[in-house]
């Protein structure tokens, strides 16, 4: 069947629009990577480029002048990352299953419970108390996975995305003798591949972006997340120039050499490369699992 004039316009302006968008998209990250690679001096010289004056390391140079350092942030951040996630998708569709069942006697008071929770908290003070004194988390890798493992939010995604597939799947399957576990792990979540994989890309993101819990319970250098990590180093550096600026005794020609504007876009890139490479392998489940859950309440 040929198109007519008017789909074949609207299918060029669409692509032209994607096209430019994805353009768009694409500038703020050659950007960044522009910058980590110039110079301290020609970037307060000549401002943001796309592309670097100079080819510059500086950086990455001191990023990576303590190595070890950044390789523990990198191996506690893919465990939390692995871990949470995997962990956090259990919990989540475990919970989501008997919400989905309209057989389950207790689904609208358990409903009400969790959407409660998303309104009111019980604070950062009773939080930290509970996770150090009475949990004991302190300097652990659990308070770095424990606070995301639950989002009230996907549970009810997942939980919607389970009331699309056909409640005959279930039936039939119990006719034939099946226990629930059974039915779940086997019939439920090989059909909910899109909705597990975009909350698990979600949850991944999460974690890999994760420092608030590392700066609340962790105090060991050698459990820093990568994200904390290099904030933490940005942060010296700024006390650095805080410090040349009060005129405080420091060694200024050390001072000097310290990048700041190209190890902002440096830390940037070591952040995001990794998931830059992740996103593919979830992208085709991406956004069929995020609209075919959100259909219906």
């Amino acid at each position: 069947m040929r198109s007519t004039p008017g789909e074949r316009l609207f299918a060029g302006i669409s692509h032209v629009l994607m096209i430019a968008l994805s353009i768009g998209f694409l500038i703020p990250i050659v950007a960044i990577v522009s910058i980590s690679l110039s110079a301290e001096a020609d970037i307060a010289q000549n401002g943001y480029k796309l592309l670097p004056a100079k080819l510059n390391l500086e950086a990455y140079s001191y990023i990576f002048s303590t190595p070890m350092t950044l390789l523990h942030a990198y191996k506690v951040t893919i465990i939390i990352s692995a871990v949470g996630t995997l962990v956090s998708l259990i919990m989540i569709s475990a919970c989501a299953y008997p919400l989905s069942r309209r057989d389950f006697a207790y689904r609208r008071i358990i409903t009400f419970y969790l959407f409660f929770t998303m309104l009111f908290s019980g604070g950062l003070v009773p939080f930290y108390i509970l996770m150090t004194h009475y949990l004991h988390l302190k300097d652990t890798y659990a308070a770095l996975i424990i606070p995301s493992l639950g989002n009230v939010w996907f549970v009810f995604l997942m939980r919607t995305f389970f009331q699309q597939l056909p409640e005959a799947l279930a039936e039939s399957a119990s006719i034939d003798g099946a226990s629930e576990l059974r039915i779940y792990t086997r019939i439920i979540l090989p059909l909910s591949k899109p909705v597990l994989a975009t909350i698990g890309l979600m949850q991944l993101l999460t974690y890999w972006n994760s420092w608030y819990p590392a700066l609340l319970f962790i105090s060991q250098k050698d459990l820093y997340p990568l994200q904390y990590l290099l904030q933490v180093m940005l942060q010296n550096i700024n006390e650095i120039a805080r410090n040349m600026q009060n005129n405080v005794m420091v060694d200024l020609t050390a001072a000097a050499k310290l990048p700041s504007e190209n190890m902002r876009m440096a830390m940037c890139i070591l952040a995001i490369g990794p998931m830059l490479f992740v996103f593919p392998f979830f992208q085709k489940y991406f956004a069929k699992g995020l609209t075919v859950g959100s259909v219906k309440g």
